[in-house]
């Protein structure tokens, strides 16, 4: 059975008795695109989801020098390309805290609420080496396991102490959002890329060009 798209902010709690096995899928989805939708399909299948929550970033802390498109264009995006998706949530807790957005305050907010669930959180596989820089690395570590997104030829990378975490072994997509902004400006078609709807909103949109 298809499910449409639930938005929440911090407050759903209507999830299948027992432990459940939540995802976490943060970004800034600047555009949303096919690789994102492939990332969800492998987590589905590889780690036996319940459901899967999409949380785009107010502002990326690994991004400090690139604006974001506007809120409610990314938002709408996500609407778009995750409609008629089964058991996915777009929570706009982030857009809605505002400023740097930092995994931790999310994580915290998941725990909380889903009190003994599992928790995956789901991470470009470049950023592994750097988790223990994070915020509160150490509390981060004990909250959720990570699961690294692979990209085509690149290596494997070794969690470090204390995180724990997997790899995705599916469908690793070379695509990423900056070179579709890139094919925007250039006026090249993006179709393929990204959602037929999405492409559709972003050439309405008049953005990255």
């Amino acid at each position: 059975m298809l499910l449409t798209v639930v938005e929440t902010r911090a407050t759903s709690t209507e999830l299948p008795a027992g432990v459940l096995r939540l995802g976490i899928f943060g970004g800034s989805f600047d555009p949303v695109h096919c690789g994102h939708l492939l990332v969800a399909r492998a987590a589905f299948e590889e780690l036996q989801l319940d459901r899967l929550f999409f949380i785009p970033a107010a502002q990326s802390p690994f991004k400090p020098g690139h604006a974001p498109a506007p809120d409610r264009e990314r938002l709408k995006w996500l609407r778009l390309a995750l409609a008629g998706w089964p058991a996915c949530e777009l929570d706009d807790q982030e857009l809605a805290r505002g400023g740097v957005s930092f995994t931790i305050d999310t994580v915290r907010d998941y725990s909380r609420r889903f009190p003994g669930a599992q928790l995956f959180h789901l991470i470009g596989a470049d950023h592994v080496p750097t988790l223990p820089k994070w915020r509160a690395a150490a509390e981060l570590a004990g909250l959720v396991e990570f699961v690294a997104i692979p990209r085509p030829g690149e290596p494997s990378a070794a969690f470090p102490p204390p995180f724990r975490g997997r790899e995705l072994r599916g469908f690793p997509f070379g695509v990423s959002s900056s070179e579709i902004r890139a094919r925007v400006r250039a006026r090249l078609s993006i179709r393929g890329l990204v959602p037929e709807a999405v492409a559709e909103a972003i050439a309405n949109s008049g953005l990255y060009l």
